[in-house]
């Protein structure tokens, strides 16, 4: 899990520009970016390594269609565990389970929430009842199946 930063990073209008551009863009060419925006690329390779080096850029990747691949079924699994120290454990297994996405500590009912994408509603029921619901420490799930995602964005800069 990421750590807070001790101290919050101040960005100028010209490191919001920039990030805004690689956002909807990773791939964009950085002498594009530099043009429209009015200074050198090698500035903007600055601003690009100080904003890296302080941890705000965390990396960058290529994002893939799961449904082109045949994965339709996308859904949210309510984890819970007979008691906390089971955590790490379950944690360890569902690392395991190529079909889980995240997985996130919770409060409320659950002690885990985890996001897994399978092919159909008959691969989920496996991946539930063979691999996720036979987990030691896991006493019960709860399942929500996501009909359509309807918002997929990053935090605005």
């Amino acid at each position: 899990m990421a750590k807070l930063p001790e101290k919050i990073l101040q960005i100028d209008g010209i490191d919001k520009q920039i990030l805004r551009y690689l956002m909807t863009d990773a791939r964009k060419p950085i002498l594009e970016i530099a043009r429209q925006i009015g200074i050198s690329g090698a500035a903007i390779h600055q601003r690009l390594r100080k904003l890296e080096a302080s941890g705000l850029i965390v990396g960058s990747k290529f994002v893939i269609a799961p449904k082109v691949l045949g994965y339709t079924t996308m859904a949210y699994i309510g984890i819970y565990l007979d008691r906390a120290k089971s955590n790490p454990r379950a944690v360890r297994e569902l690392e395991k389970i190529p079909e889980v996405l995240e997985c996130h500590y919770t409060t409320g009912n659950w002690s885990i929430l985890a996001k897994i994408l399978c092919k159909d509603n008959e691969h989920l029921m496996e991946v539930l009842n063979k691999q996720i619901q036979e987990i030691e420490g896991v006493s019960r799930t709860e399942t929500f199946i996501s009909l359509k995602q309807q918002i997929d964005r990053q935090i605005q800069i």
